[in-house]
């Protein structure tokens, strides 16, 4: 039968690094030199379709056993058809089951801080902020438990407001979680995201012993970080988080510490700010998180805002692949994260974990989507006193794992994106299951930049990937 044989461009993008062409291969993420018989047959097939005993004839360059090979090879990887069907890139197209190992506390909606820009619907000032309370919070444990008992690790994350407001909650769960889990077999890792402010160095060896994973939301010099991060009464708060953080990084042992920061309008310096952060205050990571769908419009980066964060990130890039060159790691949370995706293989039928690895749950035990839904309009999905919605959270999950008509199916970066943040979907489209489709061109070039970055790290040292990229999933907490 002389089927005809055709690319499938879908599955096949190209990348050129140092005079080296390699193929990034969509299906799996993986990345692999193309040799050339490889390139010779896209090539020819791209020109037209042929049978293999058409193409074979049409390569005579080529020896007959290696062409052979070479095609048998691209078909199973599904670079060609001959006309076979196809395995879906999302093998499951429907979400019967969830397989939750992580529960986000929102213990108080009440913070000690009035940032300017926070997203949080049901924030307020600690006077006025409800707090969850510890039947609820046990709840969510054993919901956890109930959900995924097979489950040989758990992860608990303290949110808010400002998590250290409600201090005694924090140490009631983790005595619990740690007593309750340990007489299963099983252990737990706790993570919180703070201020800082409220730090003493009494709590700081509590987390440390009990080796929470900890980040700091922190934005950058005192001109930068002042203009938002402000308290209640509207002073900057730049002063004391430097001298809790400094006190903080002093004296934690047991995992590394980073830092958060948030761009607003006006604010693109990516490499000052990092420099800062990383260099003078001394935190192990830093990573960055754009606004562009704020609640609050004139906090939102501007389109050419966005496109400028996106090219300085480029350019601490670059520094980052000549330090890990020299094998020396730089602590940049963005590029980390996106090469531990490439490194691993990642296939992300789902933008991130939110409602199939992870439900956040509010100081009334309701679960919602993630923290950042939390106050929100977005209907939960049941509570931690009752039941859990599992038909509308499967559907939900099931209608982001549908690609079809979005144009996602074809994008070769479909399965390190898979559509975007569902908050920032919400926000902009007021559907959280929208591609976030204003971000495509420059997610794009983003993943293509990290590609290519990743390539010559593994040609020229990749014993960075070893010793910098494949250990922090033990020490860092990846919420999205």
């Amino acid at each position: 039968m002389n089927t005809p044989l055709q690319v499938i461009e879908k599955n096949v993008h190209e990348v050129h690094v140092q005079g080296q062409d390699l193929i990034f291969h969509v299906p799996s993420s993986a990345l692999f030199a193309a040799d050339a018989a490889t390139q010779a047959v896209l090539a020819k097939l791209r020109q037209e379709s042929l049978s293999k005993e058409a193409l074979c004839a049409a390569l005579p360059q080529l020896p007959e056993k290696e062409l052979n090979s070479t095609i048998s090879e691209l078909l199973a990887l599904q670079m060609l058809s001959d006309g076979s069907p196809l395995t879906p890139d999302v093998p499951v197209q429907a979400v019967s089951q969830v397989e939750l190992d992580t529960v986000v506390l929102n213990i108080n909606t009440g913070c000690n801080l009035s940032c300017t820009y926070c997203y949080k619907e049901d924030l307020a000032t600690p006077s006025q902020g409800v707090k969850m309370d510890y039947d609820t919070a046990i709840a969510s444990v054993e919901m956890l438990l109930r959900e995924s008992p097979e489950q040989p690790r758990y992860t608990v994350v303290f949110f808010g407001g400002e998590p250290l407001t409600h201090k005694p909650l924090i140490e009631k769960v983790v005595d619990y979680c740690e007593k309750r889990l340990s007489a299963l077999g099983k252990s737990v890792d706790f993570v919180m995201t703070t201020n800082a402010t409220l730090l003493t160095e009494s709590w700081v060896e509590y987390l440390d012993k009990h080796r929470f994973g900890l980040s700091v939301s922190i934005d950058g010099p005192k001109t930068v970080h002042d203009r938002n991060r402000i308290t209640v009464g509207g002073q900057g708060t730049y002063d004391v988080v430097r001298k809790k953080a400094g006190m903080l990084l002093s004296k934690y042992r047991s995992r590394p510490v980073g830092a958060r920061v948030t761009l607003t309008r006006g604010i693109t310096d990516v490499e000052t700010i990092w420099n800062h952060l990383f260099n003078d205050l001394g935190f192990a990571e830093v990573g960055f998180a754009p606004v562009t769908s704020g609640d609050i419009t004139s906090y939102n980066l501007t389109g050419e805002e966005v496109v400028e964060v996106f090219d300085n990130m480029k350019k601490l890039g670059e520094y980052y692949l000549e330090e890990a060159l020299h094998h020396r790691n730089i602590g940049f949370s963005n590029m980390h994260q996106m090469l531990t995706d490439i490194h691993e293989g990642h296939k992300k039928s789902l933008p991130c974990g939110a409602g199939y690895k992870m439900l956040a749950v509010d100081h009334a035990g309701e679960l919602n989507l993630c923290h950042r839904f939390t106050g929100s309009d977005l209907d939960t999905f049941g509570s931690v006193h009752g039941t859990v919605k599992h038909t509308e959270l499967n559907s939900f999950l099931s209608q982001r794992l549908d690609r079809s008509d979005t144009g996602c199916d074809t994008c070769h970066i479909r399965n390190l994106c898979s559509g975007g943040c569902y908050h920032e979907s919400y926000v902009r489209y007021d559907d959280p299951s929208h591609p976030t489709y204003y971000y495509c061109d420059l997610m794009r070039d983003w993943v293509d930049f990290c590609i290519t970055t990743y390539a010559q790290i593994m040609m020229h040292n990749p014993a960075f990937i070893d010793d910098y990229i494949t250990p922090r999933k033990e020490h860092f907490y990846e919420s999205a």
